[in-house]
């Protein structure tokens, strides 16, 4: 909405309306509602994706937003591939976002924690579906670009994120009801599966060159794992 003031013309006694020279922040900014609208439609054609709470999350969720400025030119943040966002990172392939999303079983109110913050990309996803997630970045550049980005888009109290090494995890907030891993251990951290709750599941991705999703379900203090689908992340990266 553009703000207008009213000024008095000196000696004509005259009211004119004038456009203010304050406008909005996303003045001049695109929205790209149509971009998401195709971006869902692909998940859903392309990959038979029927979970509509998260696919209308994804539509909320302002993907280009996330994007570094410096990262914007030629880039298509909506496009069916990763997306760069520096440091040798990017933002998940769209359907990749969806699917392990849809792993973890997201429901109002849970505590989520995330390992790779990136863009704040995703944390903004699982936000939207009514988490509350701890997510955590090591790269302290990124870190910083997640944390503006997250308080642009509105998610100030619902994100939380964390410059440091995820093979800790964040015990202070511990236990989560869910534990979403965005870079690839050669192995899952137990730090991690410590800190998911009895009930709780993990989504990782696991392997260097030859990586599988593999899902964690932890009840009655037994922890069982199963491969999902092939993979590809950027390697998981140990604090010095």
């Amino acid at each position: 909405m553009r703000l207008y003031t009213w000024l008095i013309v000196a000696g004509l006694g005259v009211n004119v309306l004038v456009q203010a020279l304050a406008e909005p922040p996303d003045a001049g900014i695109k929205d790209m509602e149509a971009e998401r609208q195709k971006m869902v439609g692909v998940i859903r054609e392309r990959y038979g994706f029927s979970h509509e709470r998260i696919l209308s999350a994804m539509q909320k969720v302002r993907r280009h937003r996330f994007v570094p400025q410096e990262h914007v030119e030629g880039t298509d943040p909506y496009g069916d591939h990763p997306c760069p966002i520096g440091k040798g990172q990017t933002i998940s392939q769209p359907f990749i976002v969806a699917y392990m999303t849809s792993l973890l079983d997201v429901t109002q109110e849970v505590k989520v924690l995330e390992i790779g913050t990136g863009s704040g990309y995703q944390a903004a996803v699982l936000a939207e579906l009514g988490a509350q997630v701890y997510t955590i970045e090591i790269v302290p550049e990124l870190a910083e670009h997640a944390r503006k980005a997250l308080r642009g888009e509105g998610y100030t109290n619902s994100v939380h994120v964390l410059t440091g090494d995820g093979y800790k995890g964040w015990p202070e907030h511990a236990p989560f009801d869910a534990v979403i891993v965005t870079c690839a251990p050669d192995s899952v951290p137990q730090a991690l599966v410590d800190q998911l709750k009895d009930g709780g599941r993990m989504v990782v991705p696991v392997g260097e060159w030859s990586q599988r999703l593999v899902v964690l379900k932890k009840s009655g203090g037994r922890v069982t794992q199963a491969d999902d689908i092939a993979v590809r992340f950027v390697p998981m990266v140990r604090g010095k």
